[in-house]
């Protein structure tokens, strides 16, 4: 389940992947994300689109932000607070330092983490997500969400990850583009099924409870590019967490949930993302 003490490099470089074609002429949220946040890995299409959306909503680059935050501070916390060990992180994205590995290998070296993602240039990208410290490990893993199987059958999650010891799973920015016709709820529910008690779920659920103009505005522009979203209400965010015991102080705005002393200061108006932390139970 661990390995033999081979890197995952070394396994990647030996099996390899098979390399999709990126079609450089549509925009990709993933792009689209890391072209807002002043990145470099995107192409026309997605500046495109990102200078679109961010005309009809200009807080879109600080709600942006404040998602990556808050994905600093969960993998942090459950690192530090709840000695978790092992993570899950599914639509990882474009690398952009600290990746979760760098955060959690911080307070815990030993610490390995299986990446997640289905666009071609983030697996063009993944050796910048395989720099695990000697005593930790990290996997990428090249699947979609929507085929749990894919992820959880993959010799790299078995290689790493352990079901033997609880395992973070983190859904961070990527359950707007789930549908309820995807079997939201239920993809959900079987990411987390095989994980054993004491797991968790950490995820973001988009919203446009705050800003129903603006954000409906924004979710408008990713349908014209072909990425149609859903934006929940915060019963509707809540309700992935149902049966699941969840870490104060529940679901709220990403930038409310533990923020640090330092953390940039926003208003709620320009944040349409929920968080949460919630613990499986024994």
């Amino acid at each position: 389940m661990y390995g033999r003490g081979r890197s995952i490099g070394a396994v990647m470089k030996e099996t390899g992947h098979p390399q999709e074609r990126i079609n450089t002429g549509v925009a990709h949220s993933a792009r689209v994300y890391d072209y807002i946040l002043g990145g470099k890995n995107h192409y026309e299409a997605d500046v495109a689109a990102g200078d679109a959306m961010v005309q009809v909503w200009p807080a879109l680059p600080v709600h942006m932000r404040a998602n990556r935050a808050f994905m600093h501070r969960v993998s942090r916390h459950l690192a530090r607070e709840r000695g978790i060990r092992q993570f899950l992180d599914i639509g990882t994205g474009l690398p952009t330092p600290p990746n979760l590995h760098e955060v959690v290998q911080e307070v815990e070296p030993r610490a390995r983490v299986v990446y997640v993602d289905n666009d071609p240039i983030v697996l063009n990208y993944a050796q910048a997500l395989l720099d695990s410290t000697p005593q930790g490990m990290t996997a990428y893993v090249q699947a979609d969400m929507r085929d749990p199987d894919a992820i959880l059958e993959s010799a790299r999650f078995r290689e790493v990850l352990s079901l033997d010891e609880p395992i973070a799973l983190t859904i961070i920015g990527i359950l707007h583009f789930i549908h309820p016709g995807d079997d939201d709820h239920g993809l959900v529910e079987r990411l987390l099924a095989p994980l054993p008690p004491g797991s968790y779920l950490a995820a973001t659920i988009g919203t446009a409870d705050f800003a129903p103009e603006e954000v409906g505005r924004v979710a408008e522009r990713y349908a014209a590019e072909g990425m149609p979203m859903v934006l929940r209400t915060h019963a509707e965010a809540a309700s992935f967490f149902d049966g699941l015991e969840l870490e104060e102080p529940g679901v709220v705005q990403v930038h409310k949930w533990r923020p640090d002393p330092d953390d940039e200061k926003i208003r709620d108006v320009d944040i349409a993302m929920y968080g949460a932390v919630a613990r499986k139970p024994f």
